[in-house]
């Protein structure tokens, strides 16, 4: 397997570690009501351990490393990301399926989260490029995802189905090897100097 189900990824904010059903009453309690923003494909508190169970399918097939995020400050657990899409013989692949609690959303939490997920494609599975995307109309991830230094690609039209039965659009964002070092140093500061995170 390209990259093993049980990484780990650490830093002083925040921790990734292999998802896991045990991390259900955490993360029920995390999603809130984030499931009910139409745009969103968060699962709901009763519908977390079905979800969970799926990626962890995904993941016993080989096309998925889910992770559970978890606060280096406080313990809890704060929401979900996964590398999928793998591809090592380019080698690339996309990270999704990301939420994170609404409190933790604005903190240092995707800045940092983002940069171990990076710091591991780039500098030890050697990707030559890492895509990630999201639906037009969650305006909110686009604007995440270009401050994290992801270029737009380009807009697959008409290819989502929003929770509401709405047709969307996907917006298809990548990060290319050689830009990597620039977005590293930024994200490097973003997160530095910070005294809190939940």
């Amino acid at each position: 397997m390209w990259i093993s189900p049980t990484l780990t990824l650490a830093n002083d904010h925040v921790r990734l570690e292999p998802l896991s059903v045990a991390h259900t009453p955490e993360l029920q309690r995390a999603v809130g009501d984030l499931s009910e923003a139409f745009w969103t494909s968060t699962p709901t508190p009763e519908g977390m351990h079905a979800d969970i169970e799926g990626k962890l399918q995904r993941r016993d097939t080989g096309a998925m490393i889910p992770f559970a995020v978890r606060s280096a400050f406080t313990g809890e657990a704060l929401g979900v990301t996964a590398y999928y899409d793998l591809q090592p013989e380019v080698p690339h692949l996309e990270i999704g399926y990301t939420w994170i609690s609404a409190d933790a959303q604005g903190t240092d939490t995707n800045p940092a989260m983002k940069l171990l997920l990076l710091e591991h494609a780039f500098e030890t599975l050697g990707c030559e490029a890492v895509g990630i995307r999201t639906k037009w109309s969650n305006q909110q991830s686009q604007r995440a995802i270009e401050k994290v230094g992801f270029k737009l690609d380009g807009i697959i039209r008409a290819s989502a189905r929003l929770r509401n039965g709405v047709l969307d659009d996907q917006v298809l964002y990548s990060m290319v090897k050689s830009e990597w070092p620039a977005v590293k140093a930024g994200l490097e500061c973003r997160i530095t100097g910070s005294k809190t995170l939940v």
